[in-house]
């Protein structure tokens, strides 16, 4: 039986070492020997051309300007959730990170159709100034990404450097305030110092994020501006320049590995600095903490939740501005009449198609990878903690990248089949199980496993009636997370996903690049479905875990 333990235990292994290392040397193999021998002219063209060296740089400019807006404006916040009591608190700070969650291609969309050229705003202003064009002229400049990602990212360094806050010990700033000690020296050598390593940490996930951005340059930026994520994209898909493509990639895994390996450590050092104790949180008394306060929540209800609100309005309002909902009447219909393209609601049955498939497989791999890290069957499971966390610091597109170089030779000949999805789908769904499974696996006492055998239990019977219903919120929070993931995944799907077997994502992406009204109202009808989906699943999430269910 312990033989068959380990012989499960090899599964996500199997898994992993198929669908992620191996396409990730076959990048690696085509970056140095595209033609069986050493050869390192992909990476002389990234050296000596001053168009890759300006994408990398701009790359860099980007993620570190916006990281640094990002944090600006979540500080502030930050202290006013930390330090006053209000109605609504909980919700709101809950509400902030569902746009995090959400797709990036729904992002584009919503900003479109907030500030774009046919965007809710510009309707009105041309209405009411009598312009004939858009006088708000956003889309594919700088501004926009950077908005955008401020956006996305907001919720990310709110909650990291609240949850960081909330849990210091008040005194030694109590202490400075009776040494004098306020206004901008308080924040200065008091508050600022003891934020230090929570803000090191959100300045990094951040950047992460920022860095590897792809859906929100590749729509909103337009062809000016580009990421190593776009150019990979633009010279594997579009060019069919594979060596320099491989070449891009390497240096994307090498960026990213080396700021997972220092966010990883750092995470462990701020679990290690938090004390037992909460900053008592009061009301506001004076005037002008109410207005901090007021101002603080009508900044997130502006910046986070108008161009979701823009969105839905605009979805179902026609160019007469009447309230209509033809273009959801119309994802029924293949409006380019073409053999090669079907119509927008067959991509919604993809969708859940391929992320049904991704949750079955994923809770299936993340549960024996949980076991597996748990010690229970290995001693040092742990051991391979980092190794099935390794997706999440890979980028998509260079995951999707790596399946078509890679899968396209039997016996792994899968890089025209629709299974292709749900596979990759499910390497970045897995370590989302693990991390909510794991610590209710950890949490149960050996004595309730050793009372069911005692009782004459079998080994499968102690997992279903004892183990199963303990870690079962777990499992539902990281199904739920798995089914989402799936939902909105757009990096790796935009390479490996057919013409007639298109998810949402894709669509909708297909749908704003093509011109007319109709396209339009359709990519945003679609941006609706999907929103609504992702934000359901929020809220289970959201309701799962306030029980403490899952490490994140």
């Amino acid at each position: 039986m312990r033989w068959g333990w380990h012989g499960l235990m090899l599964v996500p292994l199997v898994f992993l070492g198929l669908f992620f290392v191996y396409p990730l040397a076959a990048i690696f193999g085509l970056s140095l020997f595209p033609e069986g021998s050493a050869d390192w002219s992909g990476f002389t063209r990234l050296v000596t051309s001053n168009y890759y060296r300006d994408t990398l740089g701009f790359t860099l400019g980007q993620a570190l300007l916006s990281t640094g807006l990002t944090l600006g404006l979540a500080l502030p916040g930050a202290y006013i959730f930390t330090r006053y009591r209000f109605p609504g608190k909980s919700l709101f700070l809950s509400l902030s990170t569902l746009p995090f969650v959400l797709p990036t291609i729904v992002v584009a969309a919503a900003f479109s159709a907030l500030i774009g050229p046919r965007g809710l705003v510009n309707e009105w202003l041309m209405a009411a100034l009598a312009l004939d064009e858009p006088p708000i002229q956003l889309e594919r400049t700088f501004t926009i990404i950077l908005i955008v990602h401020v956006f996305y990212n907001y919720a990310v360094a709110l909650r990291i450097l609240t949850g960081y806050w909330a849990n210091q010990n008040p005194r030694m700033e109590e202490a400075a305030r009776i040494l004098g000690a306020h206004g901008w020296r308080l924040w200065w050598h008091i508050r600022l110092p003891i934020l230090r390593p929570a803000l090191t940490a959100a300045a990094l996930l951040v950047f992460i994020f920022t860095f590897t951005s792809f859906g929100v340059v590749l729509v909103l930026g337009g062809p000016r501006f580009a990421t190593l994520e776009v150019e990979i994209y633009r010279q594997a898909v579009n060019l069919f320049n594979l060596p320099v493509a491989a070449a891009l990639s390497l240096v994307q895994i090498a960026v990213m590995f080396a700021m997972m390996v220092v966010y990883t450590r750092l995470q462990r050092r701020i679990s290690g600095d938090l004390v037992s104790t909460t900053t008592s949180a009061r009301s506001p008394r004076t005037r002008r903490e109410w207005a901090a306060v007021t101002i603080t929540l009508a900044f997130i209800g502006v910046m986070l939740f108008t161009p979701l609100a823009a969105l839905i309005a605009r979805s179902v309002t026609t160019n007469a501005g009447e309230l209509s909902l033809r273009y959801y009447e119309q994802l029924t219909q293949n409006s380019r009449n073409s053999v090669l393209f079907v119509p927008p609601i067959q991509a919604v049955g993809n969708s859940l198609v391929f992320a049904a498939a991704t949750t079955v497989l994923a809770v299936g791999l993340g549960l024996l990878t949980a076991y597996l890290l748990s010690g229970r069957i290995w001693q040092r499971g742990s051991w391979f903690d980092a190794v099935f966390m390794l997706p999440l610091a890979t980028s998509a597109v260079t995951l999707g990248f790596g399946y078509i170089i890679a899968l396209d030779e039997p016996p792994l000949n899968l890089r025209t089949s629709p299974v292709l999805i749900p596979l990759a789908h499910c390497l970045v769904a897995i370590p989302f199980v693990v991390r909510s499974a794991l610590p209710a696996l950890r949490a149960i006492p050996p004595s309730l496993r050793e009372a069911g055998q005692v009782l004459g239990a079998s080994p499968w019977q102690v997992w279903r009636r004892i183990e199963l219903p303990l870690i079962s919120r777990g499992v539902i929070v990281g199904a739920t997370f798995a089914f989402t993931v799936s939902m909105g995944e757009f990096g790796a799907s935009l390479f490996i996903a057919r013409p007639d077997t298109p998810t949402i994502p894709v669509a909708i992406f297909r749908l704003l690049g093509q011109p007319g009204a109709l396209n339009y109202g359709q990519a945003l009808a679609m941006s609706s479905i999907l929103m609504l989906v992702s934000a359901a699943g929020f809220i289970l999430i959201e309701r799962l875990r306030t029980a403490g269910i899952g490490e994140f």
